[in-house]
């Protein structure tokens, strides 16, 4: 097995909305001085709002991330502004449940709205550009109004404007930005310029421009294609459930555990899904073994990646007394292409559909907590279309 790399610079950038775009213009500085080849920026948020609160209805759940390099790119970083303004709107104490908010008015007249204005027209001073220099803005917002009353007062056309995705997101906290971005550059023609706004005790501005590879790259991994594989929940219960908000019997079965040893062991198949192929025989196995049980050949594997690939259901089992906050707990064997087989849960799935040969692809999964661990394992979900159909 090779040795993971372990040259790698991690940074946990955290408490802000602007955490993303903070880490990203960090990122940005150190590919342009060499000190990295790469950098990965994960943004993600989760927050609750109390139970009937605007905060409940609006905010929604997501994580997104931007690869920073100096090739194969799908748009250049042309410009950047970055500046701080403490403005206590939004905050969440350590060990508090729900986000607290001061009235409404003056968190967004005097907090969001007079910091991006302040910030895109300083940007635009600073580079000599004019609001019609842009074929998108994206301005993630704390609500649609004041999303548009914004736009409407800095002279930005209606085509201009990026949808914020409040209607079929939410309000994503720190990974809002990054998730209008990539919608943003779905739809860009090479060359076009976008204005990313990104607010939270200040504002950062970034310039982005479009290249010739954005052209050849689209439709790939697309936001609208995750849009439409979304599930609506069915009931207000079955949501605080989920949000760990109503507690229910625990399970009359042996508490779950974990075993650092065997994570740590078994680490590539456990964590990045990787499977091994006999050299000698050819034969298939997950997770990886030293000894072939084809040939009993010992340490003579070449090591296969399982994660990007499409698999079908080959047998599964619907376990209604198995403790999930969403029963039946769909357990299932994948084949994986190259005769793979995977046993895991399926996640994403309306129960009554499942059925043999289904269409599936893998998703990396929190699946379990204990000893106060979060423990993560792939899981099957399965493949949908664009227009929210299943494939097959």
């Amino acid at each position: 097995m090779d040795t993971p790399k372990k040259e790698i610079l991690t940074l946990d950038i955290t408490d802000s909305l602007r955490s993303g775009t903070s880490a990203l213009l960090m990122a940005v500085n150190g590919v342009h001085q060499g000190n990295m080849q790469e950098a990965l920026i994960v943004s993600a948020d989760c927050r609750l709002g109390l139970a009937g609160s605007e905060l409940e209805q609006i905010f929604g759940d997501a994580s997104a991330a931007v690869l920073i390099g100096t090739s194969h790119l799908l748009a250049t970083l042309e410009g950047t502004l970055t500046f701080s303004d403490p403005f206590i709107d939004n905050w969440r104490r350590a060990g508090q449940t729900f986000v607290s908010s001061w009235e409404d008015r003056f968190v967004k007249l005097y907090g969001f709205s007079r910091v991006v204005e302040e910030g895109i027209r300083s940007l635009l001073t600073k580079y000599e550009l004019t609001v019609g220099d842009f074929a998108k803005v994206v301005i993630p917002a704390p609500d649609g109004r004041t999303h548009q009353e914004v736009t409407r007062r800095l002279g930005f056309k209606a085509d201009q404007v990026q949808d914020p995705l409040l209607a079929t997101v939410g309000n994503a906290g720190a990974a809002q930005a990054f998730l209008m971005l990539a919608s943003a550059l779905e739809a860009a023609q090479a060359g076009d310029r976008i204005l990313l706004a990104n607010y939270g005790d200040g504002c950062d501005l970034l310039i982005f421009k479009a290249t010739e590879l954005l052209e050849k790259e689209k439709g790939k991994s697309r936001l609208q294609n995750f849009l439409h594989q979304k599930m609506a929940l069915e009931n207000y219960e079955k949501y605080l459930s989920l949000k760990g908000m109503v507690e229910k019997e625990p399970p009359r079965r042996p508490p779950f555990d974990t075993s650092l040893p065997v994570l740590w062991r078994d680490r590539k198949s456990v964590l990045a899904l990787y499977g091994g192929k006999c050299k000698k025989c050819g034969t298939p196995h997950y997770p990886l073994q030293r000894v072939c049980f084809g040939c009993r050949t010992k340490d003579n594997f070449e090591e296969v990646r399982l994660a990007d690939k499409k698999g079908e259901v080959f047998t599964f089992t619907r376990d209604n007394l198995y403790a999930s906050v969403d029963p039946p707990m769909v357990m299932t064997v994948v084949e994986v292409e190259g005769g793979y087989r995977i046993y895991c849960q399926m996640t994403d799935r309306n129960p009554e559909e499942v059925r043999v040969g289904m269409p599936v692809e893998m998703t990396f999964r929190k699946i379990h907590e204990a000893r106060g661990l979060n423990n993560y394992f792939w899981k099957c979900r399965p493949v949908r279309s664009e227009g929210g159909g299943e494939n097959g």
